[in-house]
């Protein structure tokens, strides 16, 4: 990627250090407050085209403080730290600078979102993240429910055909959600998930005309 290449070299001392960090404390902090203090709490937070336009602009940010809706702790904490372990990785295999520019990227795609379906979320953002994590390292194997081994790579294809499936049933803005939260991903992988895309179909089709062949 000769552009991020060249955007790192001029810019890269404007990367976020624990940037996903700093995220993650922020929804403890807000899942806090939600379920203890005061639950309307997460309006203030959402991200909505009809706030924005009554100038509450900090929904631009506040959005990514925004947590699950998991009640019990116990399962918040697993989603949190599983973010925490995808998104640190990834932080030191980029650098700070092009974590920020793939959060930045998603969180734009987001805020694009919003502005055409009047709704956006970090839904995408956090999927988009685990995506990156399952095309870099398909092989490393990790503990389904803590007791199950199996690769990235399957639980990659599994978290695709749940975003898939939600896509062709969901509604446009909801597509439009979808589609836009993976902006990150499609910026970085973009040009490899097409190169293995019509890699693969060609192989598909050479298989096909030799297997016709010897008929």
């Amino acid at each position: 990627m000769n552009w991020l290449d060249r955007l790192e070299r001029r810019y890269g001392k404007f990367g976020i250090p624990n940037l996903l960090n700093i995220v993650l404390v922020g929804q403890i902090i807000a899942w806090v407050i939600i379920m203890f203090i005061n639950l309307n709490f997460i309006e203030a937070l959402m991200l909505t085209r009809a706030g924005l336009f009554h100038g509450q602009i900090w929904r631009l940010v506040s959005f990514i403080f925004m947590p699950s809706l998991q009640t019990r702790p116990f399962w918040f904490l697993v989603e949190l730290y599983f973010y925490w372990w995808v998104g640190n990785s990834l932080t030191r295999a980029w650098g700070d600078f092009r974590f920020t520019v793939y959060w930045l990227a998603g969180m734009l795609g987001a805020i694009l979102s919003c502005l055409i379906t009047g709704f956006g979320s970090s839904a995408g953002l956090f999927l988009s993240l685990f995506f990156a994590y399952a095309w870099m390292w398909p092989n490393q194997q990790v503990l389904l429910f803590f007791i199950i081994p199996v690769k990235v790579k399957w639980l990659g294809w599994a978290a695709a055909a749940y975003w898939a499936w939600q896509f062709l049933t969901g509604s446009f803005s909801s597509r439009i959600t979808l589609l836009f939260g993976l902006a990150g991903f499609l910026l970085f992988f973009g040009r490899e998930l097409w190169d293995w895309c019509h890699d693969t179909i060609a192989g598909y089709k050479r298989r096909k005309d030799w297997e016709n062949r010897w008929k």
